[in-house]
């Protein structure tokens, strides 16, 4: 069983492609390319190569360099810029109000930018893979951010970083680990604490179950009764055949987990980004609880309508999702592996330092108990890429364990932003840590949602908690601006 990758926007059932879906019409957006080193953390020959990274400008509403006018920064994630550039409103809408210059960076090893000359090359195996992680995403940021300012002669203007999902962790690290380069960082949905080290009580699937319970008790009892009933029916002679008739897969199945990943992975999307109308948990709920006026409708047949209300109506539906993975997924499975029932037959090809202890646990009622083994997990990734994952190099790298304690005095100008609906939620930062580290959360929120594009139909809550960040954000401004003025440093 499996969950969705820590992204903005909900792409894992999607399989996103590389190329663009949607091309974001904006004439006042610029793309330029930078020459961005291979490693920054070595002097080694091989250390110099340089590879072409993609970023975007948008300078329609920017005061200028000579009113030290901000920067606002969206770091990018495991998704290309164009995906990015679609999904992402928080900058747009809230650059002419603080006159700010916009700026985009996509993420190596992701969308157009590509080490070694090409995603063949770059993601062939281990040894062109390992300059992927966050230290050297963190460090491109900080080269590119710099190049910015230089460009427009703004050495004071002040850069406020934003990210969303593994993208808000490296927002929140990018404060902390460049806080010359940085005034202040917006992290929304940034699971920060979700490592071995920093483990939450409660897990991801146990948000998934409480939300999906919450909605519907009679759709949270059918998906419980499901398992049993998969099983029962994969038991049958022909009876792989018969569930691959029933769901309607695009290729046979190769047991009962193929299914129920599928399905376990619907239910997580659902929860994650349950921005309705159609891409909602009451979609789905409301499609398993139906009844219908004429006939008496089977359990799978309710749990497969589920499926359909979030998919939409197919020909068929692709239960191995990653059987021909895109190159994003191939960038993120090396970056970030879970565990999931399928790893414990054949491991996923993934495997380095963001080691997620994401797993079924008791108290995980809707689902059956499957707990993460980290074991099984190193083993798989050994097998795969002849590496072993570094479960403890994030907490050790950016010193996460006791965050309040240790943040309270070194951190500062921090907003961690998380929905409660979120999965993803467990493992964030859901309280004050400082008059100026400051959570804000919401108990509807799903993930990444205050930073995604605004709408006419946004609830109340999530208009005032937009504002609140905005406001946040302006008083870093301000204060900073006086500093300036009170040291007399002129631009």
């Amino acid at each position: 069983m499996d969950i969705p990758r820590l992204g903005i926007s909900p792409k894992m059932l999607k399989n996103e492609p590389d190329a663009p879906t949607q091309k974001l019409n904006d004439p006042d957006l610029k793309m330029f390319y930078f020459n961005q080193n291979l490693d920054h953390f070595t002097f080694t020959p091989k250390s110099y190569m340089t590879f072409q990274q993609r970023y975007a400008i948008d300078s329609k509403h920017w005061a200028g360099a000579t009113d030290n006018a901000p920067i606002l920064a969206f770091l990018g994630e495991e998704s290309s810029l164009d995906s990015d550039l679609s999904a992402i409103g928080f900058l747009r809408d809230n650059g002419p109000r603080l006159k700010a210059l916009l700026v985009y960076i996509e993420h190596r090893y992701y969308g157009k930018t590509m080490p070694f000359g090409s995603a063949e090359e770059a993601l062939k195996n281990a040894s062109t893979l390992g300059y992927l992680n966050a230290a050297q995403a963190l460090a491109d940021y900080a080269a590119i951010l710099l190049h910015v300012k230089e460009k427009y002669s703004t050495k004071h203007s002040p850069i406020i970083v934003i990210g969303g999902s593994y993208g808000g962790m490296l927002a929140a690290w990018f404060r902390l680990k460049y806080p010359h380069i940085a005034l202040g960082a917006l992290a929304s949905s940034a699971p920060l604490l979700y490592f071995e080290d920093t483990r939450p009580k409660f897990g991801y699937y146990y948000i998934v179950t409480k939300v999906i319970k919450g909605t519907s008790e009679r759709c949270y009892n059918m998906i419980r009764k499901s398992w049993k009933e998969i099983d029962r029916v994969a038991a049958k002679p022909n009876g792989l055949l018969i569930l691959s008739k029933q769901f309607k897969t695009c290729a046979p199945l190769n047991g009962s987990f193929d299914i129920k990943d599928f399905l376990s992975t619907i239910y997580a999307e659902a929860v994650q980004y349950n921005r309705g109308p159609s891409y909602s948990v009451t979609n789905v709920c409301n499609a398993i609880d139906n009844n219908p006026p004429n006939r008496k409708k089977g359990l799978l047949d309710r749990i497969f309508a589920g499926a359909v209300a979030l998919l939409g109506n197919q020909s068929c539906y692709d239960t191995n999702m990653f059987a021909h993975p895109t190159n994003n997924n191939k960038a993120w499975r090396w970056q970030a592996r879970k565990f999931t029932l399928k790893t414990m037959f054949k491991p996923d090809r993934t495997c380095s330092e963001i080691v997620m202890p994401v797993g079924y646990d008791k108290q995980d009622t809707m689902f059956p108990t499957t707990p993460f083994n980290m074991t099984s997990y190193i083993e798989g990734c050994k097998t795969d890429y002849g590496v072993t994952p570094r479960p403890h190099w994030i907490t050790t790298y950016f010193g996460i364990q006791d965050v309040k304690l240790i943040l309270r005095k070194f951190g500062s100008n921090i907003i961690f932003s998380n929905g409660l609906s979120d999965p993803y939620s467990v493992g964030g930062v859901l309280e004050d840590i400082s008059d100026n580290l400051v959570a804000i959360k919401s108990n509807n929120g799903s993930h990444c949602q205050d930073i995604v594009m605004k709408s006419k139909g946004d609830p109340e809550w999530l208009v005032m908690q937009r504002d609140k960040e905005i406001k946040i954000i302006e008083s870093w401004i301000s204060t900073y601006q006086k500093d300036l003025r009170a040291l007399n440093i002129s631009i």
